[in-house]
Formats: C-alpha cells, structure tokens, sequence
C-alpha cells in the first residue's frame, strides 16, 4: 500500500474510533496465576484498568502496537511478551511476527498464540471483540492526543503488568527530559513556522495533533493549521505545494525518510524548494519514521532532534 493511502486510512480511520476505542476492550481471564511472581507483585493482582482486567501477572502478552511493544519493554515487561506485530521493529529483540498486522489480525489468528494480555491501538476487525468472547484481557487505547495521553498509557501498561514503579519511574523521566528540553529551546518573538512532511505527497500535521502539540511547547506552529479548519481530515490534511510556497516555513521536518528516502538534500534538489527559507537557511530536520509516528519514550528524541533545528533566538 501507498504510503499516501497509509496514512490517510490511518489517520483518518484512527480519529474516528477514537470515541469508540476505549468501549472496545475485553475484561476477564483465567483465575489461575499463568506465570511465577514474586510475593510483592502476586499482591498486585488481580489488576482492573478501565474495562481490561488481569487477574494474574501476564506471561504471553501479545502486541499489536509498534508504540505498545517500545512502552513495554521501555517498563521492564519485555520478557513477559510472546509476540508482536510486523511493524514492531523496536527494540530489536521484540519478538516480531510477520503474520500478525494491526490491520489485518483476526481473534483467531491473536488467540492462537495463548495470550494472557492483548494490547491494541487500532481494531478495525473488532479483534477485541472476539477475544472478550474467548475470554482474553484486552488493552484497546486510541494513539495519543497529548502526552497527558502516552504518559496515561505508560502508566496503564505498568500495572497491568506487574511493572507500576518502573512505568512510574519512565513516565518521570521523560517528563524531566521534555522539561530540560523545553527549557533551553530558543525562545522566539513569535512562533517558529514548520511544514511537517508525513509522505512526498505533502501530507502534513497540524498543531492539534499530538506531534503539534509536542511542537507547541518549543514555540512551533504548523503551516498545515489552516489547511484543516474545521477538522475534517483530524488535523492531517495533504497540502499543495502552493499552500507550502505561499506560508514559505522557516524549518522542514521530514518523517518519511525511511518510506520515501526524503532527505535534506531531495529536498533541496526539489524544482523551486531551494528558494524556500527553511532550505536556504539549512533548517531541514530529517527524522526517523519510527520515531515520528509513535507516541513511546522516544517522543523526547523527537523533540530534541527538533529542537536542535530551531533558529537561534
């Protein structure tokens, strides 16, 4: 599939059951521990976030969020996770399954891995309804809105885990690190222009997104806000190049380098992108896709490869 279609289906698609993710998630699961614990964290259990409940400290989780998988192992519960997604590349020794995709997994295909605990971001097969029938623990979360959001989902992964000091302790650390990094961000007059580049079909975001409100806090704003003034793409509609000539951003961050090698240079050999100010002033910021795209620990990597690119006060 087209980037282009990717990410509008995506995005699209995500906002939508936003309202209806977190209805969509199993409850129940054996009464039987599934694995040893220690004293400290048996007590833990059984363990009810919202409408998921865990009666014992998981042993098979199964992650169908590239996001989910990097907050897990981020948390200390990596060992305790028998399979993850094709788009799970992070960290390396996550135990991807080529077989299983977010978009296309079926309650079937999901149970046939005996899971104790099933984490999901996006159920366009209502997965978590079938599983809730097989009486499989289901964590269904919508992508972050804020980092209120991914600090939330942290938080929930930690004790559903068996991991609720180590959640607390990454969640801390992270907002100590986007603090430092706000902090000493150039502090501008007035906001820093920015064309965000999801795919080289000038897909972009806006400052409503998670991205833009991440953004927000360093003095950015999004030359995509206009593009989307009612909200009727979800804050990531496709600009055209007009659009980008005329709001002329002082910096370009790419994250489609990885789909669409897009670097500093392709965009500068662009017919007429070099007589924009972001290139001429060499503020193009090139980040990784993976990173771009999710909402785990690695949004204050985002941030500070960002920041770096700001022009100086």
């Amino acid at each position: 599939m087209q980037r282009r279609h990717l990410l509008g289906r995506l995005a699209v698609t995500t906002a939508a059951l936003t309202a209806l993710a977190t209805g969509l998630v199993a409850c129940g699961g054996d009464d039987k521990p599934t694995g040893e614990a220690s004293p400290d964290t048996a007590a833990q259990f059984p363990v009810t976030v919202g409408d998921t409940t865990v009666a014992a400290k998981p042993s098979k989780i199964v992650s169908l969020s590239a996001t989910g998988t990097e907050m897990l192992y981020a948390i200390g519960a990596g060992t305790q996770i028998t399979a993850v997604d094709s788009t799970s590349n992070f960290p390396a020794e996550a135990p991807t399954k080529a077989e299983l995709t977010a978009m296309d997994a079926t309650a079937e295909s999901v149970a046939a891995f005996a899971p104790d605990l099933v984490v999901l971001y996006f159920d366009p097969g209502n997965v978590a309804e079938g599983l809730k029938a097989l009486n499989i623990p289901v964590y269904l979360t919508p992508a972050a809105a804020t980092i209120d959001d991914a600090y939330t989902q942290l938080s929930d992964l930690g004790r559903l885990t068996g991991h609720t000091g180590e959640a607390e302790t990454v969640v801390g650390q992270m907002k100590a690190d986007i603090a430092e990094i706000v902090a000493g961000a150039p502090k501008s007059a007035k906001p820093v222009s920015y064309y965000w580049e999801s795919d080289d079909s000038y897909y972009s975001l806006t400052s409503s997104t998670f991205v833009g409100s991440l953004l927000g806090q360093v003095g950015m704003e999004s030359i995509a806000d206009p593009a989307d003034p009612d909200g009727k793409a979800f804050g990531y509609p496709q600009l055209s190049l007009e659009h980008i000539f005329a709001s002329d951003p002082a910096m370009i961050v790419l994250a489609d380098t990885k789909c669409c090698g897009q670097t500093a240079e392709t965009v500068a050999a662009r017919d007429g992108w070099d007589s924009l100010t972001a290139v001429k002033e060499g503020r193009v910021v090139a980040l990784d896709d993976d990173i771009a795209s999710r909402w785990g620990p690695r949004v204050v990597d985002l941030l500070r490869q960002v920041v770096a690119g700001l022009p100086a006060a």
